[in-house]
C-alpha cells in the first residue's frame, strides 16, 4: 500500500477512461499496470425524434463525474488529493455521428452506434468501395445525410468520434489512434492512415454536391498506438476536474475505441489471437494472418490500435435484455421482502443456466432491443417465445437468455469459419463472463471454441486503455505486443474453458429454432414499434 501510495502522490500512473453503453469508468494504474484507483458514472443513451443519442450535456456530465468517484477513490485508499498524473487516454464506443461546425458545435444531436438508419448510404457504400461499410460507421452517416438532404451537411467543418470529441475537448487536438478510425473510415493497413483510392471514390460520389469540404478534411489525423497525441491543456484539466486540482501538462495517448481497448485488455493484437466482448452489445475480434476471399456484409475490416487488419463480427445487443430480466426478479425480490442484492440475481441467472436443458426445453428469445444489420433486422423488439411441449423453469429460462444473445454473434462467425480463420488463443472478457464459468461454457457452446478468461476481465477496457496510455510512456521501440506479451501479461492468471458435446448440440438446436423464428421478430419490430 506504501508503494502504491507513492506511485499516485509522485504521478508514476496512467489513466484510462472509457465512455460505455450503460457507464462511464476511469481506471488509474501503476507503471506495473497493476489497478490503483477506479471511478464509475452510469449514463444511459436516450431514444429521441428516431435516434439513439446521448446529449452533449450528458457527456460533459459523465466525464466529470467519473473523475470525480476517481478523486474520490483516491481519497478513500490513499488519503491523498489527486493532482499529477503520468498519462491519459480516453476511449469509447466507436463509430456514430459526431458532427460539428467550424465553432466546435453539435450540429445535430450525436448518432450513436446503435442507430439502424443508414441502409442505403451502407450498401451504395459498400458497393462503390468493394468494401463493407457497416450502417453504424461514420462515413454511412455522413453519406445517408446527404442522401437525406440534411441542411447541417454544409455547415459540417470536422467530424470525429465520442473518444475523438473528449480528447478534442482536453487537448486541442483532432486526432484518433489507428483503430477508432478505422471504424470512421477505410482503413490501409501499410499506411496507417485513411484509404486513399476510397477517399477519391467517396469525393467522386458527392462532386455534384459542391461541398465547402473534402471528406479528408473532415476526418481526424490518425496515430498508431504509442505515439504522443498531444497534452493536457489548462481548459482540459479545468474541464475534466473542475475543482482545479488536477495539473495540465499530462501527456496524452491516440483515443481509441472499445474494440482496440477491448484487444489490448485481452492481448489479442497479435495475429492469431481473437477475443470477444460481451456486455450491451457483444462483438468479436480475429487478427487476420491473410485477406479474406470476398467483402462480407456480416463482417467489418478495421484494425487493431497498432495497424493490423481484423475481422470484426458486430451486434449491437448483448446482455440488455438479461439486465431487464434481472430487474424483474430483483424487483420480485424486493416485494417478496428477501434479502437479495442486485449482484446475487446476476449471479443466480448465469449459474442457474447451466443447470439447464442444452436446448434451453424449447424456450426462444430475441435480446433485440435495437436492430441488428446481420439478421436484417432493421428495427429491434425483445421477444420471448414457447411452444405448448416447451418446458418452462427458470433453469431453462435462464440459459435461454444467455443463448439468445449469442445466435447473432454465431450468425457473423459460421462465415469466418468458411474462410478459415484461424486463432491460436480466443479470449472473453466484458459483463456476460462475470459469473465464474458461467458465460464462458456459454459463449465456448455457442462458437465451438475454447473460451479463455484473464483476471483482468472484470476491468475490461477503461484498464486497457490506461494500458494504451502507459505504453505511449514508457514502451520505448518495443511494439505494442512484445510490450503486452513481456511487461503487461508475463504473470497474467488466465482460465479456458473447452465447449462440450451436450452443450453444443443443444446450442446449435437452439440456433436453428432461433433462425427460423427470425421472422417472427421481424413482425414483431413493426407490430410493436
Amino acid at each position: 500500500m506504501t508503494d502504491k501510495r507513492a506511485s499516485v502522490a509522485a504521478g508514476r500512473t496512467a489513466l484510462g477512461i472509457e465512455f460505455g453503453s450503460t457507464r462511464v469508468k476511469a481506471v488509474l494504474i501503476g507503471e506495473d499496470a497493476a489497478v490503483l484507483a477506479e471511478g464509475v458514472h452510469d449514463w444511459e443513451n436516450r431514444f429521441e425524434h428516431g435516434c439513439w443519442t446521448y446529449r452533449e450535456s450528458d457527456i460533459l456530465a459523465a466525464l466529470q463525474g467519473c473523475y470525480a468517484a476517481l478523486k474520490a477513490n483516491v481519497r478513500e485508499r490513499y488519503d491523498l488529493t489527486l493532482t499529477a498524473i503520468g498519462a491519459l487516454g480516453v476511449s469509447g464506443m466507436m463509430h456514430g455521428y459526431l458532427a460539428l461546425d467550424k465553432s466546435d458545435r453539435f450540429l445535430v444531436p450525436f448518432r450513436t452506434w446503435r442507430n439502424t438508419i443508414t441502409g442505403e448510404a451502407a450498401a451504395a457504400l459498400t458497393e462503390a468501395f468493394s468494401f463493407n461499410i457497416p450502417e453504424r460507421w461514420s462515413v454511412a452517416h455522413l453519406y445517408q445525410a446527404i442522401l437525406n438532404g440534411e441542411d447541417h451537411v454544409p455547415q459540417i467543418a470536422h467530424l470525429t468520434t465520442l473518444a475523438g470529441y473528449i480528447h478534442f475537448l482536453l487537448t486541442g487536438e483532432r486526432v484518433l489512434g489507428v483503430g477508432e478510425a478505422s471504424g470512421m473510415f477505410p482503413i490501409d493497413s501499410k499506411t496507417d492512415d485513411y484509404d486513399g483510392a476510397m477517399l477519391n471514390i467517396f469525393g467522386a460520389l458527392t462532386e455534384e454536391k459542391r461541398f465547402p469540404w473534402t471528406l479528408r478534411g473532415l476526418l481526424p489525423g490518425v496515430l498508431p498506438a504509442g505515439k504522443a497525441a498531444g497534452t493536457l491543456t489548462a481548459s482540459g484539466a479545468a474541464l475534466l476536474d473542475p475543482s482545479g486540482d488536477l495539473l495540465p501538462g499530462v501527456p496524452c495517448c491516440p483515443p481509441e475505441g472499445d474494440a482496440g481497448t477491448g484487444m489490448v485488455a485481452t492481448n489479442s493484437v497479435r495475429v492469431r489471437t481473437g477475443n470477444v466482448s460481451a456486455g450491451t452489445s457483444v462483438f468479436a475480434m480475429f487478427v487476420l494472418e491473410q485477406a479474406l476471399s470476398r467483402v462480407y456484409p456480416e463482417i467489418d475490416l478495421v484494425t487493431t490500435p497498432c495497424g493490423d487488419p481484423v475481422a470484426m463480427v458486430h451486434c449491437n445487443n448483448c446482455t440488455a435484455d438479461i439486465d431487464a430480466w434481472a430487474a424483474v426478479f430483483y424487483d420480485f425480490a424486493q416485494a417478496a421482502d428477501l434479502p437479495l442484492e442486485k449482484g446475487k440475481v446476476f449471479d443466480l441467472l448465469y449459474q442457474t443456466a447451466l443447470s439447464g436443458d442444452p436446448d434451453c426445453g424449447g424456450l426462444t428469445s430475441f435480446n433485440y432491443l435495437s436492430g441488428e444489420s446481420i439478421t436484417k433486422t432493421p428495427e429491434g423488439v425483445p421477444l420471448l417465445l414457447r411452444g405448448k411441449e416447451s418446458r418452462l423453469s427458470f433453469a431453462n429460462f435462464a440459459r435461454n437468455l444467455l443463448s439468445g444473445a449469442l445466435c447473432t454473434l454465431r450468425t457473423g462467425y459460421d462465415l469466418l469459419k468458411q474462410e478459415q480463420v484461424r486463432t491460436d488463443v480466443f479470449y472473453g472478457h466484458g459483463g456476460f463472463f462475470k459469473a465464474k464459468q458461467a458465460g464462458q461454457t456459454m459463449m465456448a457452446n455457442a462458437l465451438g471454441v475454447p473460451v479463455t478468461v484473464m483476471e483482468t476481465a472484470d476491468v475490461g477496457g477503461p484498464w486497457g486503455m490506461a494500458v494504451l496510455a502507459l505504453f505511449s510512456q514508457i514502451g520505448g521501440e518495443e511494439t505494442l505486443p512484445d510490450f503486452l506479451d513481456k511487461h503487461i501479461f508475463a504473470d497474467a492468471k488466465q482460465s479456458a474453458v473447452q465447449p462440450d458435446a451436450a452443450g453444443q448440440a443443444g446450442f446449435d438446436t437452439y440456433y436453428q429454432r432461433f433462425l427460423r423464428a427470425l421472422p417472427l421478430e421481424q413482425i414483431a419490430a413493426k407490430t410493436l414499434k
